[in-house]
């Protein structure tokens, strides 16, 4: 599944983990996005959108 959303197009960015040794590796930011049903210009359709857009309204469910 795409990890970006359709609706903001948040996605995916680099960062590092840092221990308390201060020792770094790379890691990465996943969004919550999920494969939900949502209804568009009257018509219905599958769409990834992250939850940030689902609890905002940004979209509407069918």
């Amino acid at each position: 599944m795409s990890k970006v959303c359709e609706i903001c197009g948040k996605a995916p960015v680099a960062g590092r983990n840092v221990s308390h040794s201060h020792r770094v590796t790379n890691r990465v930011f996943r969004p919550n996005v999920q494969k939900i049903t949502i209804k568009e210009n009257g018509r219905v359709r599958r769409a990834n959108v992250c939850t940030k857009c689902m609890k905002a309204g940004k979209v509407e469910r069918a």
